[in-house]
């Protein structure tokens, strides 16, 4: 009979294994879309600069649109858990401040960290939207999710009488939207190098005189 203590050992090495073959995968993944965007970008060109065979990368994403998803998702949480961004912790202790800008600040703050993170990815999908129908689909589901996290708040701040006078949930979330688009970070960030600091307090400050009373 095998030892099941070995057979363990075993499963546990090629899981680590797989995951670290997923971390280059994902590395290569993310500096071959930015730099050479969605379309031009091959599956060979990413096994190539993983280190692995064009096979082992099919075994684990059988499409460039899949390997995408991947990359954009784990850059976008930070992990592989499936779990949403609307439900993470730092969102939904976000929503839970008692003080209306206290917030804001940290819904920006988990915003900043994300775009900072995922945003060039999204910009991929923004830009490559027009020649794929798979951009297409990813970049109006990820908008439709940040627009979701955004009411989240708003509707929350509308409850609690914060927002300004004359506007309502849906048009707050309206405003968040548009000023923490990944669209005016790459204008800040990228094309005018605003650190990461100046960013986020703008952000903050901004959305803070556009949506409270």
């Amino acid at each position: 009979m095998a030892d099941p203590v070995k057979r363990q050992y075993r499963s546990a090495a090629r899981v680590a294994a797989a995951a670290a073959t997923r971390v280059r995968i994902r590395a290569a993944a993310a500096s071959l879309f930015t730099r050479k965007g969605y379309v031009a970008t091959t599956m060979r060109e990413v096994a190539a600069e993983a280190g692995i065979g064009e096979r082992t990368l099919y075994d684990a994403f059988p499409s460039k649109a899949a390997l995408f998803q991947h990359t954009l998702g784990v850059a976008t949480v930070g992990d592989e858990q499936p779990v949403r961004v609307a439900d993470r912790a730092e969102i939904r202790a976000a929503q839970q401040q008692l003080d209306a800008r206290a917030a804001i600040g940290r819904t920006i703050e988990y915003t900043a960290a994300l775009l900072d993170q995922a945003g060039d990815l999204i910009m991929v999908s923004v830009e490559a939207a027009g020649a794929d129908a798979d951009m297409r689909a990813a970049a109006d589901a990820g908008a439709s999710a940040t627009h979701q996290v955004y009411l989240a708040l708003t509707e929350e701040l509308a409850r609690r009488r914060a927002l300004r006078a004359g506007l309502d949930a849906t048009a707050a979330a309206d405003i968040l939207y548009a000023l923490g688009s990944p669209h005016v970070h790459q204008l800040l960030r990228r094309h005018r190098g605003w650190s990461p600091e100046r960013y986020r307090r703008w952000l903050e400050d901004v959305v803070a005189q556009q949506l409270l009373a």
